[in-house]
């Protein structure tokens, strides 16, 4: 019970990655909300879980619905202790002068920019209360990019930079902030980064550059951020952990 008695908000919840991150949350004691455009999908993770879980329907582009859910999880919980912004979206796999500029401009709005909405509703809570934790998710990609993926890559560069950069500024108020880079993983991104149908034989040559020969998989994130999240990384802030099977390498 590594997040007993906590509090997590966790975006783009509903599927994938963020899913993960909400079942294994709960499975460790913690409360969660269940964050996600795709309200249908966030109430049934949300009833899957239980009574540990709410839903909220919430379009991270909007800075009125994070402050919808911050308002959301203290009326539930009566306490914030983290957030996790997870919600992102990618690009299909092409030349980057190919790619529109609504295409760019989508980009950055859900994987960036959300981020910066997060912090200003989420950070003076945390002030208030002595502390939190943020864990934002951001992508090999940003560290080691694979071609046809050039604005994508350069979001999740964003993430992992924001991350840092808010580490060092926020420390003084007892605030955390770290970030998770997947390799490719088995969730809906998956054809797009790929550029193609998701065969065998394309899976084989993505697999092929990652060391431990497998893509990431949902629960390998769970993992990782439940550790970030609990007193185990207490001393731990700034950090970009590559949950890649070696592909950063």
């Amino acid at each position: 019970m590594k997040l007993a008695g906590k509090s997590i908000i966790v975006t783009g919840a509903a599927a994938g990655f963020g899913a993960a991150m909400c079942r294994r949350f709960a499975a460790e004691g913690a409360n969660v909300l269940v964050a996600d455009i795709n309200r249908a999908g966030a109430e049934a993770l949300a009833a899957e879980i239980g009574a540990q879980a709410i839903a909220c329907q919430a379009d991270v582009t909007k800075r009125a619905d994070h402050a919808a859910m911050v308002e959301k999880a203290l009326k539930a919980f009566g306490d914030i202790d983290a957030v996790v912004n997870n919600a992102g979206i990618v690009q299909h796999n092409m030349a980057a002068d190919t790619v529109s500029e609504e295409i760019f401009d989508r980009l950055f709005a859900v994987n960036v920019k959300s981020i910066y909405y997060s912090v200003q509703e989420v950070v003076p809570v945390f002030r208030r209360r002595g502390g939190g934790m943020m864990v934002n998710i951001g992508s090999t990609g940003g560290i080691r990019p694979r071609p046809g993926l050039a604005w994508y890559n350069a979001t999740k560069g964003a993430v992992h930079l924001a991350s840092q950069s808010l580490a060092v500024e926020l420390a003084p108020d007892k605030i955390r902030v770290n970030a998770i880079c997947p390799a490719l993983g088995t969730t809906a991104m998956l054809e797009p980064v790929m550029g193609g149908p998701d065969t065998a034989e394309t899976r084989a040559k993505f697999t092929a550059s990652i060391p431990l020969g497998r893509l990431c998989d949902p629960s390998d994130v769970a993992h990782a951020a439940t550790f970030l999240l609990s007193d185990d990384a207490a001393f731990m802030t700034g950090v970009c952990l590559a949950v890649d099977g070696g592909r950063t390498i």
